[in-house]
């Protein structure tokens, strides 16, 4: 016998994806379940089965999917042979999967990103403005905090989706951090020295002293604000990404009072080198956990973040030191700590992210399957 991971679906380069592959090194020989499995061979495993709904056309529109998940997730795990055990890999409605067939009674386990953040907290993700999303809530939430009471333990990736689950799941939760890529970013001592061509000349075009913000250019992310800080700061500003904000974006930097450079959808070793250089990396967003400040502190960086969210919390644990939590509505606190960060000499120990390292998570991640399901 062996051990069963549901997740909600499965999709390129995304976080998640990462946890659950994980995962899959943490449990050699686990199978798979999935929603639908738009990315084959990012697990890194081929006992993945996709369920009914990546043959319809639900598969195409998660909005449209909405209503029908909850109901899905009871009737989509019939398992012909046994399994000691079911992670639900949840950030929308995994954790409602009911084992039946062989796997009828057996313990499951949560590992939640968030609560739906649809239904419980549209305030932070536009998403939960659809009119029909709303619609459906009232019906949802009832249920959704029902079927999270049937797992014999959740964990949640942060303190602060922890304090979210007590307070709509009304159930406790442990923190478990999911792994980021810390080792792998450690293990090359100089990213600009391994670039191609092209993103080695894309470096070199850049300020040798520099403010950088990077994400997806959308508008929770809030790089307008990391545009302000370079202006408080005096500093040109670097944004890396790409997405529906960038003309807007562009415009703002065209007229800001200090250089701002765009690099569109840098590879993952030129954002590597990016972070290496600047002088601090600048996160704003409300994040339930937020990876990229731990990548950027894995480089070496600095960093400034929004002290609502897990960013910060992160940050407690690599290191006050390391950088400092902001209001990133109120120009003068942006300011002080944007100074006072940029200011600071030295670069981020690599000790500092080791609490975040894959290798941990999947420690971690055994012993917590281990407790709870014998």
């Amino acid at each position: 016998m062996t051990g069963l991971i549901v997740h909600e679906w499965i999709e390129a380069n995304g976080g998640a994806e990462k946890v659950v592959a994980a995962m899959v090194d943490a449990f050699p020989g686990v199978d798979v379940l999935a929603l639908w499995d738009d990315a084959p061979g990012t697990l890194g495993t081929d006992r993945v089965t996709e369920s009914w709904l990546a043959r319809t056309p639900l598969r195409r529109s998660k909005i449209a999917s909405l209503p029908v998940l909850p109901f899905a997730w009871r009737r989509l795990l019939d398992a012909q042979r046994r399994h000691e055990w079911v992670i639900a890999s949840s950030h929308l409605f995994a954790h409602h999967v009911r084992p039946r067939g062989a796997d009828t009674g057996v313990p499951k386990v949560v590992y939640a990103y968030t609560p739906a953040r649809y239904l419980w907290t549209p305030e932070l993700d536009p998403r939960g403005a659809n009119p029909a999303v709303r619609a459906a809530a009232a019906l949802l939430k009832p249920i959704d905090k029902r079927r999270a009471q049937e797992a014999v333990a959740v964990a949640g990736i942060s303190r602060f989706i922890v304090e979210r689950i007590e307070r709509t799941w009304q159930r406790p939760a442990e923190v478990l951090y999911p792994p980021v890529d810390v080792e792998e970013i450690q293990a090359v001592a100089d990213w600009a020295a391994v670039l191609d061509a092209d993103d080695a000349a894309t470096l070199e075009s850049l300020p040798t002293d520099f403010v950088l913000g990077a994400s997806r250019m959308v508008p929770y992310k809030r790089l307008d604000r990391v545009i302000r800080a370079g202006e408080l700061a005096g500093l040109p500003v670097v944004l890396a990404g790409g997405g529906p904000e960038e003309a807007r974006l562009r415009s703002q930097g065209a007229a800001a009072s200090v250089p701002v450079h765009f690099v569109s959808r840098p590879s993952d070793p030129l954002l590597r080198a990016l972070y290496a250089r600047c002088s601090a990396f600048v996160f704003l967003p409300i994040e339930d956990f937020g990876i990229m400040p731990i990548e950027a502190m894995a480089a070496g960086a600095k960093v400034v973040v929004n002290r609502v969210g897990g960013a910060a919390e992160t940050l407690e644990v690599c290191g006050r030191e390391h950088g400092t939590a902001v209001d990133p509505d109120d120009d003068s606190d942006l300011a002080i700590g944007i100074r006072e960060v940029a200011g600071r000499s030295g670069r981020v120990p690599p000790a500092a992210t080791h609490a975040f390292s894959r290798a941990r998570f999947i420690d971690e991640i055994r012993d917590y399957v281990s407790r709870h399901t014998g």
